[in-house]
């Protein structure tokens, strides 16, 4: 019996049959709403060569097109840094061996992960511009990036207690026997290895916050989707324009993907390192003048 019988009971012939009429009905039925939305489309000229034309053009791309992606990046990359501090500082706290620290992380990190992002954008940004909070130029930089950090970094502080309580207890019981403080075991011992853990999920969170930052174009703040809209404005190519946005996102988002994986992949395989001893070393642990030694032929000594 495999261990996929025991969660569920396998499909028999019948129901593989009736499994595999299903996916063709919903591929035909979504392939006739392509063929239907590309017609609709077409027939008012959306994919025609002129609508595509001002894509080639190095204007159009400096103009529109690069500052709205300096925008997009610059409010993820900040926001992303700014929620892996707090998430990581919340995640600990939320951990404590106090209550009261306990009660008071965990309720600002619930009241920060019910608040709807593009609420809290808007909230934000109508506060800063009444106190002149910060320059005019920056209150809609400003009013994204404090929202995507509050949002993303209570969802990181989740995932770095979930992270850090799926080890083993048995490690932070041996690190308190051998006389470590809390504060060195949590630094030295437990976060390492729930970093590496937590970094799929802290990769898609930091997707989350890289496309999140497209609804900053609700406060007038200049992102790659405000940018296509006010090129298909100008161009008369709306479909086109944001039909290349899509693209530019997609891209962006498997970069930062191929990116962490990799980073994932170089982290695990360096903890698990170590170069393979030599023929000629010691490698059995004796007492003095017992020692048992290889030498390069095979032979002991």
């Amino acid at each position: 019996m495999t261990a996929a019988s025991v969660l569920y009971d396998a499909p028999g012939p019948r129901a593989q049959l009736r499994y595999r009429l299903y996916s063709v009905l919903v591929v035909v039925a979504l392939a006739v709403l392509a063929g239907v939305a590309y017609k609709g489309l077409a027939d008012k000229g959306q994919f025609t060569a002129d609508k595509w034309k001002p894509f080639v053009e190095g204007e159009i791309w400096s103009t529109y097109l690069l500052p709205g992606l300096r925008g997009t990046i610059v409010a993820a990359v900040i926001s992303i840094v700014f929620a892996l501090v707090l998430g990581m500082i919340f995640g600990v706290l939320r951990l404590s061996d106090h209550a009261w620290v306990r009660l008071v992380a965990g309720t600002i990190v619930e009241f920060a992960r019910a608040i709807p992002v593009l609420i809290l954008m808007i909230f934000l940004f109508a506060v800063f511009s009444d106190y002149n909070v910060f320059p005019s130029t920056q209150l809609a930089l400003a009013a994204v990036v404090t929202a995507l950090t509050i949002y993303n970094a209570s969802v990181i502080a989740e995932i770095v207690r979930s992270g850090i309580r799926s080890l083993p207890k048995g490690q932070t019981e041996a690190a308190v026997a051998l006389g470590m403080r809390k504060t060195q075991v949590m630094t030295t011992i437990l976060l390492p290895q729930a970093i590496t853990a937590m970094l799929p999920a802290l990769v898609s969170q930091m997707v989350v916050a890289l496309k999140d930052s497209a609804l900053g174009y609700q406060i007038t703040y200049l992102e790659i989707v405000r940018s296509g809209q006010r090129l298909g404005a100008a161009e008369q190519n709306i479909i086109p324009a944001l039909l290349v946005i899509a693209v530019i996102m997609i891209a962006l988002n498997y970069a930062l993907t191929v990116f962490a994986t990799r980073l994932e992949r170089w982290l695990r395989t360096r903890k698990r390192g170590g170069r393979a001893l030599p023929a000629d070393t010691t490698l059995t642990a004796a007492p003095p003048g017992m020692d048992i030694v290889l030498t390069g032929d095979g032979e002991k000594k």
